[in-house]
């Protein structure tokens, strides 16, 4: 049996291919091991799922958010390595997954844009140009993590409209206090902030939401992809909630910039579900 991870800072979705060629799934937390320890990881992903199913499982293939550097892989191998002793496994970055599952092996440009964001420049078969990726604080320009960090800004600066703020502390409870003891005194500020951007999408058709995201787009456009040489000349693909569910906003913002958006998916599992599939 071979086990499937796609993982971002917010969810993980799992796959496993059974001996007989069928396919079980299952979503679950996300993983940063930026954010968490080994030990951290170990103990979420037996308590998520992976449990009565250890011995079973000959090979496994991570690809996750946070596992750009050696050291950062081996966390995530240790984990993995606590529940299944004697399975192969091979950990790689978000990156990969999702240039394998938007470009294949044709060329192109593949973005990330969930609770945060990254991209890469790839030649069909390898990742020959990525831009840094540091993180919810230093940047993550586009994803969930920024444009809720800008909205919640907002909200205790005064800056949005008196509507928007009201239906918050109407359905949120929303205050200044509450925001700042989520975002400095509890675990994940990253993803509290990008949880609003369900409120946002939502209101997208109010102009301050709308422009929010066209903004922060305009952003991760500036600071990723109009950074790869000709890049106007090559299609660039995205994997993400935030760009999926305002792929309308996204496509737009492209448009301004002359770039070429092709394909646009909520997750890359399907795709590389079928890509070790045709490895067997």
């Amino acid at each position: 049996m071979i086990l499937i991870a796609d993982s971002g800072s917010s969810k993980t979705d799992w796959r496993v291919i059974h001996q007989d060629g069928k396919i079980s799934q299952h979503r679950g937390v996300g993983f940063n091991p930026y954010y968490q320890t080994s030990e951290e990881m170990a103990i979420q992903m037996r308590h998520d799922f992976l449990v009565n199913i250890e011995s079973e499982i000959s090979e496994i293939h991570y690809y996750g958010a946070g596992c750009s550097s050696p050291e950062r892989k081996l966390e995530v191998e240790q984990a993995l390595r606590t529940i299944f002793s004697s399975a192969k496994i091979t950990v790689d970055h978000d990156l990969a997954a999702a240039a394998h599952a938007t470009c294949g092996h044709k060329a192109g440009i593949a973005c990330i844009l969930g609770t945060g964001s990254n991209s890469c420049d790839y030649d069909g078969q390898n990742i020959i140009d990525s831009r840094p990726a540091p993180g919810y604080i230093l940047g993550d320009e586009g994803g969930g993590g920024y444009v809720g960090r800008k909205f919640l800004r907002d909200f205790i600066n005064g800056d949005m409209p008196s509507e928007i703020k009201e239906e918050l502390v109407d359905k949120f409870h929303l205050t200044a206090n509450t925001i700042q003891e989520h975002v400095y005194r509890k675990p994940f500020p990253n993803r509290y902030m990008a949880s609003f951007c369900r409120f946002i999408t939502e209101h997208k058709t109010n102009p301050y939401c709308y422009g929010l995201f066209y903004d922060s787009f305009q952003d991760f456009f500036d600071t990723h992809v109009c950074r790869y040489q000709n890049h106007h000349e090559k299609p660039v693909n995205f994997v993400g909630s935030i760009a999926y569910y305002n792929s309308d906003i996204l496509r737009k913002a492209a448009i301004d910039r002359g770039l070429n958006v092709n394909i646009i998916i909520e997750s890359p599992i399907a795709g590389l579900t079928l890509y070790h599939q045709e490895k067997l």
